[in-house]
This record gives structure tokens, sequence and C-alpha cells, in this order.
């Protein structure tokens, strides 16, 4: 959660990379309340938008994801060549790979007919296998330490699958339990503030409270965006996906902006020091 202080995280990057293979900054923003702000409105959007894009374009289910994992594919060489987190590329990024992770879900689940018990169970063992490869090889989860290509690349696979499982277990719980949106919204705020509870009051590990808080603000965005948007008839208020899609996008790009210029995102000693010195 956010009590991994700056101090916390510039011993992370001190000692969890071996010199020479370490870039000078972490790659990603410090976990603050706008951190988690954005997080849950850009899993909104792509819950969102990854229907509007599905309806509008015409180019199908597959034809969407097709392009939306190119998209996807072009910010992330980008992200991978900067030398420092850039607010700009990096929400970019997160914005598309929610929108990717909900269309893999909606492929294995309307194209293939994967059951969703079944998508939701291979997507959270995949996501597992990942965090079991990324601490053997480099020692620490810890997003504090984002400092190296491979770090950074288990980083972004981790938060692929962290999407495409919170889709399906979402859709799982909203749909197959029939809950509702706006109650699986709720049910989903409800075990995130477990978490911090636990996480601040109980002493859960920090780089564990992270992902698991990470993981259910998919389905907590995506319940949002569900009942913002869908009809009234099917449980929702009836926005429609565009309007939906605009006003968050808006809301998005203007924390964006904030946080491009004011760096407060960014730990206390990278803010002070100019990243080109």
């Amino acid at each position: 959660m956010t009590s991994e202080t700056s101090e916390t995280s510039a011993a992370y990057a001190r000692t969890e990379a071996a010199p020479g293979h370490r870039l000078r900054w972490n790659k990603v923003p410090e976990v603050t309340a706008y951190f988690w702000t954005i997080k849950v409105l850009c899993t909104t959007v792509g819950e969102t938008a990854a229907d509007l894009l599905n309806e509008k374009l015409g180019l199908g289910l597959t034809g969407v994801s097709l392009l939306m994992s190119a998209l996807l594919a072009v910010v992330l060489v980008v992200q991978f060549r900067t030398k420092a987190y850039q607010a700009g590329v990096y929400w970019l990024a997160v914005a598309l790979i929610s929108i990717v992770g909900t269309l893999i879900s909606d492929n294995l689940t309307d194209n293939l007919g994967v059951p969703l018990e079944t998508s939701t169970a291979v997507f959270a063992v995949a996501l597992a296998v990942v965090f079991f490869v990324w601490y053997r090889r480099e020692g620490t989860l810890s997003i504090h330490s984002i400092d190296t290509v491979s770090r950074e690349a288990y980083y972004w696979l981790a938060v692929l699958f962290t999407f495409a499982l919170g889709t399906a277990a979402g859709d799982l719980v909203a749909e197959r339990m029939a809950l509702g949106y706006w109650v699986s919204a709720v049910l989903f705020g409800l075990a995130i503030a477990a978490v911090a509870v636990a996480h601040f009051a109980l002493g859960l590990n920090a780089v564990l409270s992270f992902w698991i808080a990470y993981i259910l603000t998919r389905p907590l965005g995506a319940s949002i965006g569900d009942y913002l948007s869908q009809p009234t008839g099917d449980g929702g208020l009836g926005f429609g996906t565009v309007v939906t899609s605009v006003l968050f996008l808006a809301v998005i790009l203007g924390l964006v902006a904030y946080l491009s210029v004011t760096r407060r995102d960014v730990a206390e000693a990278e803010r002070l020091t100019p990243q080109g010195g």
C-alpha cells in the first residue's frame, strides 16, 4: 500500500540490483492516493472502452484485440526506452493494458466458450507463475525497484495478468453470482478496505498487500464502469460507453497532466534531482 516510504524506496534501489545493471531512476510511480485513483479510473476505461471499440469499429472482438495489442506493444516499446518514470507514457500503457486484459478475457469467454471459472483459475495460476519466476530471479516483487529491463518485463507481464484475472473474476462475481454491478463494486471496495486494514493495522506485508489490492481494483473499476454505462434494464444507469469513457478519460488526462508538472508521484530524492543530471 502506501507505507513503503521514499526512504525505503531508496534502500531498495541501493541494495536490490547489481551495480552496472541498474538504471538510475525507478520506472514506475510511487504508491500514493493519485496512483490508486488513476488505477481505478484506468480499469473503468478499460472496461467501457473495450465494449465501445467492439461495438463501433466493426472489427469484431478478435480484430479489436489485435489492434489494441499492437498499440500496446508500441507504447511498451516507448516505456522500456525511457530512462525514468514518465507519467504520460506509463499511464497510457496502463490504460491500454487494461483494455487488452479485458479483451483477452472476453475472447476466451465469448469466442472460445471458456467458462469464467476456468479462465479465472488459469489467469490466477499464470500470475502466480510470473510472481514465482520474478522473485526467484530478482529476489523481490517490490515496485520500488523496477530499475532493470528484466524487472520491468516481469512487472508489465504481472500487470497484464492482474487485469485479465480481475476481468474474469469480476465478471464471475457480477454475472454468474447475480449480484449486480453496484453491489459488486461495493463488495470489491470492501475487499480492498480489508486489505488496507490488514496491512496498516495487522502488519500484512506491504508488497503482498499492494499486489492483492492491485488485482482487486480491476473488478472494482469494471463494476463501476458497467454500472454507469449499461442500460437501466440491465442494472446500469444507462450513460452509455461513449459518455462514460470520455468522462473518465478526461479525469485521467487532468490528473496525469498535473503529475507530469508537479511530479508528486515521484520519490522525493528523485523529484529533487534533475533527471538529466
